[in-house]
């Protein structure tokens, strides 16, 4: 167990890691493009080779706190002048063995945008302590293992909306990236996980990366919060599907005791009554297609058998079948082919997978709102398995949803008399045959959000292009149909609903003002 920390020396080793430059960037710079590119894969070597001459501050913390590799204590002192071996010890991050210092944990460096320093380059560091990976462990993981910030944790911080809130709850905090992340537009933020480990690691990172506002509470789901509302929910839960049965590792980080995708389901079903009227929770998950069942209509019934209506955004990134989902967590627990136990894992997975009739698992993302009238108006249950357009997905839900709510308020009179203009990042791309005048296929693409590619046909084609922010769709509508030769009612009747989904999906936005 982490020693609970001291809020002095955390702001002494922050101020060391400050002086010593250890940022994402500059350890990058240091060891190439290639060995950062490999740590990521479990691979260490490349990077130590990198630092093998030197022996200044970046270098002898990449390798202790980024690499989790032991180093002389006579160096980590003149890199943490403040804080020195004795320092991490007390903070439960290494320990002192001989002339030397062995790491407990990583503390690596993490960059975020920082739209709030207008002087700067528009991003910060948060310094992650979490513990020792499997390379620096040189084996698998213990249970009881609490995970850094990983491809989910970064996708989750990047959906979270950039819009202010006064209290805010990360169900499942594990290292605390969500709950730092949420702060930075949320007033006050309560922190749960099971794992007493875990929270510790929260308040540590709290308060290195000087976070005031966040609370731990010891429990699971909403437990520690009964009763409670919240105007804001986060959670990446422990959502990885996982065989009830005897040998196979339980780790807190990903397995949430529960069978099958059962945790999401009851997450869903739950959190309405966590959440103030207005209020949205984000989450990540699995979903199973089961029994023949697709996983978003499985999706689709949890929310409805919600005890609190809630406005539900469903979005399926990927999908595995069972076999390619199995070795996915059999590997990432430290146990690859050709090692003992791989086999009897992956036997263990196919067998549940097999039992419960799982043909595909599904990955994806969920967004979830307390209407603050009583009925929703926004069901939507999509497959979006291609790139995505940009890396301001918070910013791109935001204004989904402000859309969302301004088109609900408005019938289809309303939607033809407002004035719309293209997105920035809208681009029009046509097809033509050899020797044909005419496209045969239009296309408008999407550079930021989900990077969604619509075919459209002439009709709505030239709308769009003619939404420049001077007439209202219905007046353009009238003309286009004048050009086409076809009856103007009819074309609205086509036109205006698609413009709804323009609108909401960030092709087409509202002229400001209007």
């Amino acid at each position: 167990m982490l020693p609970e920390p001291d809020p002095a020396l955390c702001r002494s080793l922050a101020d060391d890691l400050r002086d010593a430059g250890y940022t994402a960037e500059a350890l990058r710079e240091a060891w190439g493009s290639a060995a950062d590119d490999a740590i990521a894969r479990g691979l260490r070597r490349p990077a130590d080779r990198a630092l093998a001459a030197r022996d200044d501050a970046l270098a002898v913390l990449g390798r202790l706190l980024m690499l989790g590799m032991p180093q002389a204590e006579a160096s980590v002192a003149l890199a943490l002048p403040r804080t020195g071996a004795e320092g991490l010890a007390r903070l439960g991050l290494a320990a002192r063995a001989g002339e030397g210092v062995r790491p407990l944990a990583v503390v690596r460096p993490q960059p975020y945008a920082d739209s709030s320093d207008p002087d700067g380059d528009g991003s910060g560091t948060w310094w992650i302590a979490s513990d020792l990976d499997e390379a620096a462990l040189g084996g698998p993981l213990p249970e009881d293992h609490v995970l850094g910030v990983g491809g989910a944790s970064l996708t989750l911080a990047a959906l979270q909306l950039p819009t202010p809130a006064d209290r805010g709850l990360d169900v499942g905090a594990g290292c605390g990236i969500q709950a730092l992340r949420a702060r930075r537009e949320v007033a006050h933020v309560v922190a749960t996980d099971i794992s007493a480990r875990a929270l510790a690691f929260t308040r540590l990172n709290a308060l290195l990366n000087g976070v005031d506002g966040v609370e731990t509470r010891l429990g699971s789901l909403f437990g520690p919060v009964a009763g409670e509302r919240f105007d804001r929910i986060v959670s990446n839960p422990p959502f990885v599907i996982t065989p009830r049965v005897a040998d196979v590792p339980a780790y807190e980080y990903r397995d949430g005791g529960m069978v099958g995708d059962d945790i999401v389901a009851a997450f869903v079903r739950g959190v309405g009554e966590h959440l103030e009227p207005g209020g949205i929770a984000q989450l990540l998950g699995n979903w199973e297609t089961r029994g023949g069942v697709a996983g978003l209509d499985r999706v689709r019934t949890w929310v409805e058998s919600s005890p609190v209506p809630l406005d539900a955004w469903v979005v399926e990134r990927e999908s595995l079948d069972p076999l390619s989902y199995a070795e996915l967590w059999v590997r990432d627990g430290g146990t690859l082919p050709g090692t003992p136990g791989f086999s009897r894992l992956l036997d263990a997975w196919l067998d549940d997978f097999i039992a419960r009739e799982v043909t595909e698992v599904g990955f994806g993302y969920l967004l979830l709102r307390r209407p603050v009238s009583a009925e929703p108006t926004l069901r939507r249950y999509e497959v979006l398995h291609q790139a995505i357009g940009g890396d301001d997905l918070g910013g791109h839900l935001a204004a989904a949803l402000a859309a969302h709510d301004r088109l609900a308020s408005l019938d289809d009179e309303e939607v033809a008399a407002s004035v719309f203009v293209v997105s920035p990042d809208v681009t029009e791309a046509r097809h033509h045959v050899p020797g044909q005048e005419d496209p045969t296929i239009i296309e408008l693409r999407q550079g930021g959000g989900f990077g969604r590619a619509l075919g459209v046909d002439p009709g709505l084609a030239a709308l769009v292009g003619a939404c420049d922010g001077d007439l209202s769709a219905g007046v353009l509508i009238d003309a286009i149909a004048e050009l086409l030769g076809v009856d103007a009612a009819a074309l609205r009747a086509d036109l205006i609903p698609r413009v709804r989904e323009l609108a909401f999906t960030g092709f087409l936005g509202f002229l400001p003002g209007r």
